[in-house]
């Protein structure tokens, strides 16, 4: 067989020896020239940055507020101390990035007033609105609401957007407040009674060990919890009052405008196109007025009146639509979870009701003697037991508890009526 003529060399400088070069049968590479990268801009460098540390903010923030699958409180309380924080993180996350990335505020400026100095000047010092300016007319042209010639007509000053990214982040911290205390003063008590019971595949050895200490506990401890559940209900409560301040403190923030913000908007998405006024634009101006003053050549004072315009606040007061309804919501189902636990409080028979309805392995005779020789804060710790435990093993703790009660009269009360006043 005869050998392949050598191929001719050709130059190159530098490097490792082409591939080509060692498999002579290889045809050589057509392009010639390296690939090269169109350099990215710095500022498109900088954005990418700054969205990379937002993600990795957002993070660990989500990382810290999970905290297992164990449960110790209710829904409704998990959407106060969990969910809204999460959301008002969030939305703070999102507005501080919208102020310090973009342009939070651009005015008409002139040649002798820098763009930069004007801007400044009027996102620090606020600006203002026309009051009388919301629906009139000048020279039958229609104008912005807010934007008319001030001379002496009342003004409404524009603040608040400064501090928006704050006052989010505050009421976030007065959302966690009650879940902070409750952990406080739960002190691990489920977890500790729950032994890793909440599977089911164990060993039959250790398993009858666990359940064991549970009943052991249960049965030293009993009638002894109602403080422990007050405690609880107590964060409620707490949790009803924050919901309720915060749409009070809204109300203040935003110059009394705020209580009836969500109505207001329902109203102008119903009413025909032509008659209505946006609400949100009352609230938060997109266009407003700046006075800058300054001293010219001969020393007189100059007044320069500038028209400015507010991108953050179309960010805002989406925001702001989407708490007020949420704010409305968690209130109202709140409010009945508060109604449920004063029930829950005054009637043994509606928590043997409750027992029975959510733990339908349990006989109906095991549920009526615990509860009737137990007191309302026994009955909250097996509910939350019950939210952990695995069924069949909660149903055989129970069974047994109630084996040890029928066979000590001690505990023994006279029936719903003198549990009552006792629970």
């Amino acid at each position: 067989m005869a050998k392949a003529p050598p191929r001719p060399e050709r130059a190159y400088s530098g490097g490792k020896r082409p591939f080509y070069k060692t498999h002579p049968y290889l045809p050589p590479p057509l392009r010639s020239k390296p690939l090269t990268r169109k350099p990215t801009s710095l500022k498109r460098r900088r954005h990418s940055e700054e969205g990379l540390r937002i993600m990795d903010l957002l993070r660990t923030f989500y990382t810290l507020t999970q905290t297992g699958t164990i449960t110790c409180d209710s829904i409704i309380f998990r959407l106060h101390t969990k969910a809204t924080v999460v959301i008002l993180v969030t939305l703070t996350i999102i507005v501080t990035t919208r102020q310090y990335v973009g342009n939070p505020i651009d005015c008409v400026h002139t040649r002798d007033i820098p763009e930069d100095v004007l801007n400044t000047f009027c996102w620090i010092h606020s600006t203002f609105t026309v009051v009388e300016a919301k629906r009139s007319l000048i020279n039958d042209q229609a104008h912005y609401p807010g934007v008319l010639f001030t001379g002496n007509q009342p003004v409404r000053q524009v603040r608040y957007y400064q501090w928006v990214a704050f006052v989010l982040f505050l009421q976030a911290i007065l959302f966690y407040t009650p879940r902070w205390l409750w952990k406080s003063w739960e002190g691990g008590k489920i977890c500790a009674l729950m032994m890793d019971l909440d599977v089911a595949v164990c060993s039959d050895i250790e398993k009858k060990q666990k359940k064991k200490l549970m009943i052991d506990y249960l049965w030293e401890n009993l009638r002894f919890h109602n403080w422990w559940a007050y405690r609880y209900y107590f964060c409620e409560v707490l949790a009803l009052v924050n919901v309720v301040g915060q749409m009070f403190l809204m109300n203040r923030f935003f110059d009394g405008a705020f209580m009836m913000f969500g109505f207001d908007v329902i109203a102008f998405i119903n009413t025909d196109q032509e008659d209505r006024i946006d609400p949100m634009i009352q609230i938060f101006p997109r266009m407003t007025k700046c006075t800058f003053r300054k001293y010219g050549v001969s020393g007189d004072e100059e007044k320069h009146d500038a028209l400015c315009i507010l991108p953050l606040n179309v960010v805002n007061e989406k925001i702001y639509v989407f708490l007020w309804f949420w704010f409305i919501i968690l209130a109202l189902l709140t409010l009945l979870t508060v109604f449920y636990r004063i029930i829950i409080i005054f009637s043994p028979r509606m928590r043997v009701y409750l027992l029975r309805i959510r733990y339908r392995l349990v006989r109906k005779e095991v549920i009526d003697t615990i509860v009737r020789r137990s007191k309302m804060g026994d009955w909250f710790l097996f509910y939350m037991l019950g939210e952990n435990v695995d069924s069949l093993i909660f149903r055989d703790v129970l069974q047994d508890l109630a084996h040890k009660l029928n066979r000590h009269d001690f505990h023994h009360a006279p029936g719903f009526k003198g549990e009552i006043q006792e629970a």
